[in-house]
């Protein structure tokens, strides 16, 4: 498996940051290192991006060229991802072609070891929930993760409480026609490195995505 390694770079006066990535058959890598790779997939199960089958081609084709006795590959579905953080890492958004994701980092939620949202938390929720909207998703997800500091059991535990924190904000703005599925991963799935306290951070987080809609 080959990974990209993408160093954002700065965009625009609002100090964001931009990377896109093209990722074969829909698999989504990012900040992470192969070390990661023999531990599982990179990102939970159910939230792989999807896309259309490959197009058809013809291998007689004469325009392809082929050389004499060459095959073609099987076919791949390329799914083109673009990353959009801010420059602290408090914030990171990613949209694909079949989905929108928006990771915010725990500390911008929650106090230490804690599930009980901070002040700010409400008015960076619904600006997600702005986005929901927009895009008529009707099925969201949000999802919570930590560092592995601790015990695993109590990873799981906090990143279930967190996640359900930020749903009851969510459906406060988006009512009940909006089915919602959430769970807490613990330090499963982490995005950085978690021998560093720069990557714990990025790893402690919720996560909330959904379909992209019609509308964009």
């Amino acid at each position: 498996m080959t990974y990209n390694r993408i160093r954002p770079k700065p965009f625009g006066a609002a100090g964001l940051s931009v990377a896109a990535a093209v990722v074969v058959a829909s698999i989504t890598l990012f900040g992470a290192t192969p070390a990661f790779a023999d531990d599982g997939p990179s990102v939970p199960p159910g939230t792989e991006a999807t896309s259309v089958p490959p197009v058809t081609l013809d291998p007689k084709d004469a325009d392809l060229k082929m050389p004499e006795g060459g095959t073609l590959a099987p076919a791949k579905v390329l799914d083109i991802v673009q990353v959009v953080e801010d420059m602290g890492g408090e914030e990171r958004r990613e949209d694909s072609n079949a989905n929108i994701k928006f990771a915010l980092q725990a500390e911008v939620l929650f106090g230490k070891d804690s599930a009980k949202l901070s002040a700010a938390a409400n008015s960076r929720i619904a600006a997600i929930a702005t986005e929901i909207k927009k895009q008529n998703a009707t099925k969201v997800r949000v999802f919570g993760f930590t560092d592995d500091l601790g015990s695993s059991e109590h990873g799981d535990v906090l990143s279930k409480q967190r996640a359900n924190a930020v749903q009851e904000v969510l459906v406060k703005d988006l009512g009940s026609t909006v089915t919602f599925e959430i769970r807490g991963y613990g330090e499963q799935y982490p995005i950085a490195d978690n021998s560093t306290e720069e990557g714990r951070k990025k790893n402690r987080r919720v996560e909330v995505s959904f379909p992209r809609g019609t509308s964009s």
